[in-house]
C-alpha cells in the first residue's frame, strides 16, 4: 500500500506522490520566540519531526525547513517589559526552545532560518504583490486585498461575506476591506524597524513563512505542516500571498496536528491549565513525553493529564523490560530449541516490519503502529525463557528498526530501566536503606514464622507506595 496522507485542503487521504521523485520539501512553521514552549508545542514539534524521519525511513530526500518567527508584537512587548533589546528576548527564547527539542529527541531540520535574517526577501515579495495589484500601501503599512485573491478561505472552508458580516472588527480606515491583513507594518515610536520603500517598520506575521518556505523550497511545497490552530488565519494567508505572487499552488500537501487538551479542557492559559515543557519534564522523563505524544495519531486531540503520562510511563518501561530481558538471555548465552511459544514469536516478529510500515502508510498511525509493538511485547513475555537466542537477537533488531524510524526507545534499556528507578526513588516518602532494612526484616520474621509482622512490614511499606515481590530468588521491591 502506498503512502496516504491527509490533506487539509481537499478534506480527505490521498496517495503522497512527491513533486519531485525522490525529493520532498517540508516546511514547518515554528515558534514565536518570546517565552517557554508549551507542551502544545511539544506535540506539533515532536508529530513533524516523526513525519520527517518517516519519510526518510521510506528512502526520501527531504529537505525539511522549520522557522523561527523572532520579530513580533509579543517579542517586542516582553522586551520592553523587560527593559532588554528585542533581540536579547528572541536569542534567549530560541536557545531554551533548541534545548527542549533536544531533551524530546528531535532531529535538526535542514533550515532553521530566521524572519529577521530574510528581510531583503521579505521586502521584495511584498513589492511584488504591491506590482501585481494584490497588496497596497497604507501609509508605512502594507495590506494585501482579500477580495482580490480568488480563492481566499479555501483552506479554511470559510466565507468571506459570512465572516465579515459575523466578525467583531474594528474599524481601521487605513484598510480597504476589514479583513485585508498586514504584509509590512510602519514602526511605532521606540520599536526595532528596517527601512523599506514604504517607510520604517518590520514584517507582518505571514508575509515571513511565505519567503522563507520559497526561498528554501521553491514556488510549490510538498508538505506544509502545524497545528489546527494555523490553519486560519496564518495558513490560509500564506496561501492567499505565495498564489497570487507566484500564480502556482502554494503546497501540494496540508498536514495539521490536533490539540492537546488539560484534563479533557483546551489548554489555556487563562484558564490555568497550562503547561511548558520544562515544568513536564521535571516530573516526567523526556522519552515518557515523546512516547505519550506519539501514542496517538497525529490528528486527533490528545488528553494530556498525570493518568494519561503515567500510562504512558507503563507503556514505555513495558517495552523496555522486555528488550532488558532480550539482552539477559542473550548475555547468558544459553540457547533452546524451537518451542511451541518461540513458534509464535517467530510468527510475530515475521510480519512485524510489515504491519508497522502498513500502520504508518495510512496517514502516520502510529498509535497502531504502536500497537503492534505492545502485541509483539506480549509474544516476548511468553517466550522469552525459551526461545532460541537467533530469534531473541532478531526480534531485538526489529523492534529497535522501529524505535528508531519514528523516535522512540532511545536508550539502552537497562540503563532506561536505572533512570526510571532513580527517578523514582527520589521521589519517595522512604529512604531506599530503610527499604532494605525492612525487607530484611521481614525475612527474618517470615523464617521466625511471625506472619502477622511480615504483614504489617508489607503493609506499611504498601502505604509508602513501595510493593514488596516475593520470588524463590528473594523479595525485591519496586515504586507502586
Amino acid at each position: 500500500m502506498p503512502l496516504r496522507v491527509y490533506n487539509t485542503l481537499t478534506g480527505s487521504k490521498e496517495e503522497f506522490v512527491p513533486i519531485n521523485p525522490g525529493k520532498v520539501g517540508m516546511y514547518v512553521c515554528g515558534v514565536t520566540v518570546y517565552d517557554h514552549c508549551h507542551i502544545g508545542h511539544a506535540r506539533a514539534n515532536v508529530v513533524f519531526d516523526m513525519i520527517y524521519r518517516y519519510l526518510q525511513a521510506k528512502g526520501l530526500d527531504v529537505t525539511y525547513v522549520r522557522n523561527y518567527t523572532d520579530i513580533d508584537d509579543k517579542i517586542i512587548n516582553r522586551a520592553n517589559r523587560d527593559g532588554v533589546p528585542y533581540n536579547e528576548i528572541s536569542e534567549r527564547f530560541i536557545e531554551e526552545f533548541d534545548k527542549d527539542m533536544a531533551r524530546l529527541m528531535l532531529q535538526l531540520p535542514t533550515f532553521q532560518p530566521k524572519a529577521t535574517e530574510h528581510i531583503p526577501e521579505i521586502i521584495a515579495l511584498v513589492q511584488r504583490l504591491i506590482d501585481k495589484g494584490y497588496a497596497y500601501a497604507s501609509g508605512s503599512d502594507v495590506f494585501f486585498r482579500v477580495d482580490r485573491f480568488e480563492g481566499y478561505l479555501k483552506l479554511s472552508k470559510r466565507n468571506l461575506e459570512d465572516m465579515q458580516a459575523g466578525a467583531r472588527i474594528e474599524v481601521d480606515e487605513k484598510k480597504e476591506h476589514p479583513m485585508d491583513f498586514a504584509l509590512w507594518k510602519g514602526a511605532k515610536p521606540g520599536e526595532p524597524y528596517w527601512e523599506s520603500p514604504w517607510g520604517q517598520g518590520r514584517p507582518g506575521w505571514h508575509i515571513e513563512c511565505s519567503a522563507m518556505s520559497t526561498k528554501f523550497l521553491g514556488d510549490t511545497l510538498d508538505i506544509h505542516g502545524g497545528g489546527k490552530d494555523l490553519i486560519f488565519p496564518h495558513h490560509e494567508n500564506e496561501i492567499a500571498q505565495s498564489e497570487a505572487a507566484s500564480g502556482k499552488p502554494f503546497v501540494k500537501y496540508w498536514l495539521h496536528n490536533g490539540f492537546v487538551n488539560i484534563n479533557a479542557e483546551k489548554m489555556s492559559k487563562s484558564l490555568g491549565n497550562f503547561f511548558t515543557i520544562k515544568e513536564v519534564l521535571e516530573r516526567y522523563d523526556a522519552e515518557v513525553l515523546r512516547f505519550f505524544l506519539l501514542s496517538a495519531h497525529y490528528r486527533s486531540p490528545i488528553d494530556f493529564s498525570d493518568q494519561n503520562l503515567k500510562e504512558a510511563e507503563l507503556g514505555l518501561e513495558r517495552i523496555y523490560k522486555a528488550l532488558a530481558g532480550i539482552d539477559e538471555r542473550l548475555a547468558a548465552g544459553t540457547d533452546h530449541a524451537p518451542t511451541e511459544e518461540s513458534a509464535e514469536l517467530e510468527e510475530k516478529c515475521s510480519s512485524i516490519a510489515a504491519r508497522f510500515v502498513e500502520a504508518m502508510d495510512d496517514d502516520f498511525n502510529t498509535a497502531m503502529a504502536l500497537g503492534h509493538v505492545f502485541d509483539l511485547v506480549r509474544s516476548i513475555n511468553r517466550a522469552l525463557p525459551v526461545s532460541p537466542l537467533e530469534l531473541l537477537a532478531r526480534v531485538k533488531q526489529e523492534v529497535a528498526n522501529i524505535a528508531a524510524t519514528i523516535g522512540v526507545c532511545d536508550s539502552v534499556p537497562a540503563e532506561y530501566l536505572q533512570r526510571m528507578k532513580d527517578r523514582k526513588t527520589s521521589e519517595m516518602e522512604i529512604p531506599v536503606e530503610e527499604i532494605e532494612a525492612l525487607i530484611a526484616e521481614r525475612a527474618e520474621a517470615r523464617k521466625a514464622k511471625n506472619f502477622k509482622r511480615s504483614d504489617e512490614i508489607r503493609d506499611l511499606l504498601l502505604e509508602k507506595n513501595i510493593v514488596l515481590l516475593d520470588s524463590a530468588q528473594g523479595t525485591t521491591w519496586k515504586v507502586k
